[in-house]
């Protein structure tokens, strides 16, 4: 692990500025040090000389002043590197959400989620011990360490020597500890992702799991590995305690040595009793501050593991695929008054597509025109879905996609699609937030008409969702994701807009208004493509195509 990672000054504008004020507030605690040791050392050698205590007074006053300046640079460090850490764990959280969408699709479908909200939350979470203990100590190091030799050499050089030689020491002890703590380390995180993948998968699925009984099977899955974890867990801290003790063994026998020679020259009468007492003084504080480097790097390596992870998914995200940033037609996402919808076709040309080792699509081809409803029907399993996420971005596949004779790419494809997946995909907060998700200035009239086309004219707006939108029936809860679509489509001049199986949980009656509203999307000059098993809705459809499921899922 680095001491520094120098991704964190050009990813999180706040650490420049925290650096910036540290290394003031370690030069005020550098120079408050100083004070103090010549300020003591000058109150004993004057008392040994039998000055009165009153003539003394004003140096007690001189030390309070230094104590206390010393006392406010610390709380001040403390202070700035809180406020540091709040702010740079903002910031890479937001580039991390900005890498993933830029990413996209396709990306995000072969990377745990669990993983990358570990990442986000927890993760950098850990960056807290990171800033207020790791980094002070790095500053201070930095700053204070050389400045006290220098000191210590204008006073009595053969000291500054002896630090010279053993402080090296404690760095190498560090560099060992460290090799040894860096696996450990990234044993643990794995283990913690792997703790929360596994916790995700388990709720995601219960009802599943219920259903074929299988759920009692899950605590004894969960306990494993949080065992796991836990091992883990106290293998680094088992380690910190002994590094600890090493680091501190070793800086108190140096200033052991040091003491010992400025004995020996006390009793030769080599050196006067004030300079070997500020020196003295002097030779804990120049091996502290490197010792406490040392001692909190365990507790830091959360952070920096974290912090790696999110540095390689924003840099990821930079270089794009093939390490060249994609172009896209066009990477502007203008308001949706500036937007001018581009028109024509949705082509698929030879699509082949294949994943977990199975082909799924193989030479499909179809053009869903602007204007129409097209409709995409076949057995289940035979790649309707899958052909959808292409058109999406969501899936790697041979072949090309192209609307209106163009290739669209990363953002510019994703500005021009609005979909309705399977699940309705609703969140803990009101109607109308659901509906307006993702499109936080629609007007409340913008999303009364999105609901009042899917059929839900009734529900109130400000009806209050539990999570995963619970307090909706089924078809309740499909209809406010199509109302969130066309919301979307309308809003954004979406040109292609995309439906998966969008009726499954409807009546008759209301198939027949959603109807109107694909209808009415296509009659905006849109393409719409549908995927479904419903026959009044394929009915309804200007083209019907059909994808046969491969008689033999081959291996890809």
């Amino acid at each position: 692990m680095k001491p520094l990672d120098p991704r964190l000054l050009s990813h999180a504008a706040s650490a420049r500025s925290f650096f910036v004020l540290g290394a003031a507030l370690g030069a005020v605690q550098t120079a408050s040090i100083i004070g103090f040791a010549w300020l003591v050392t000058h109150l004993i050698v004057s008392a040994i000389a039998g000055e009165r205590v009153e003539d003394l007074l004003p140096w007690f006053g001189a030390l309070l002043a230094v104590i206390a300046v010393r006392s406010a640079a610390t709380w001040g460090m403390e202070a700035v590197s809180a406020r540091a850490a709040a702010k740079v764990k903002s910031e890479l959280r937001s580039k991390l959400l900005a890498s993933v969408a830029k990413l996209g699709p396709a990306w995000l479908a072969g990377t745990s989620s669990a993983r990358l909200t570990t990442l986000a939350g927890p993760g950098l979470g850990t960056l807290d011990t990171y800033f207020a203990k790791y980094l002070p100590q790095l500053i201070l190091t930095a700053i204070a360490t050389p400045v006290l030799i220098v000191v210590m050499a204008l006073w009595d050089l053969p000291s500054a020597i002896t630090v010279i030689i053993t402080l090296p020491l404690i760095p190498i002890f560090m560099i060992l500890i460290g090799w040894a703590t860096e696996k450990v380390q990234q044993r643990q995180w794995t283990a913690l992702s792997t703790l929360a993948t596994g916790f995700l998968e388990v709720v995601e699925g219960l009802s599943t799991l219920k259903i074929f009984g299988r759920a009692q099977r899950q605590p004894e899955r969960i306990r494993r590995v949080t065992d796991d974890y836990r091992v883990a867990t106290m293998k680094v801290l088992r380690l910190s305690f002994m590094s600890g003790f090493a680091l501190e063994l070793l800086a108190s026998l140096s200033v052991a040595l040091i003491a010992v020679t400025i004995g020996i020259q006390l009793i030769n009468r080599d050196m006067t009793l004030e300079v070997g007492l500020f020196v003295l003084l002097l030779a804990p504080e120049v091996y502290l501050p490197l010792r406490q480097v040392g001692a909190q790097f365990h507790a830091a390596a959360d952070g920096v593991a974290a912090s790696e992870d999110v540095f390689s998914v924003i840099e990821e995200a930079d270089a794009g695929p093939g390490g060249a940033r994609p172009r896209a037609v066009s990477d502007a996402r203008p308001e949706p008054a500036q937007r001018r919808r581009a028109t024509g076709d949705l082509v698929f040309r030879d699509v082949t597509v294949g994943y977990e080792g199975r082909t799924v699509l193989r030479d499909y081809s179809l053009e869903a025109h602007a204007g129409q409803v097209t409709a995409l029907v076949g057995p289940s399993g035979a790649g309707k879905s899958t052909l959808l996420a292409v058109a999406r971005g969501g899936l790697e596949f041979a072949g090309s996609v192209t609307f209106g004779g163009e290739q669209l790419t990363g953002e510019a494809r994703r500005a021009a699609i609005a979909w309705m997946g399977q699940s309705a995909s609703l969140v803990e907060g009101t109607v109308a937030e659901n509906v307006a998700l993702g499109q936080p200035n629609a007007s409340p009239n913008e999303v009364r008409a999105a609901l009042a086309s899917a059929g839900l004219g009734d529900l109130e707006g400000e009806r209050m969702l539990g999570v995963a939108g619970a307090g909706l029936s089924g078809g309740q809860a499909q209809r406010v994701a199509l109302a969130r679509t066309l919301l979307r489509a309308r809003r954004l001049d979406c040109a292609v807009v995309l439906f998966d199986e969008p009726s499954s949980a409807l009546d008759a009656e209301t198939e027949r208004r959603i109807a109107a509203a694909f209808r009415s999307l296509a009659e905006e000059g849109r393409v719409v493509l549908i995927v479904s098993h419903r026959r009044a809705l394929v009915a309804s459809a200007d083209s019907v195509h059909t994808i046969e499921r491969l008689e033999a899922v081959t291996r890809a």
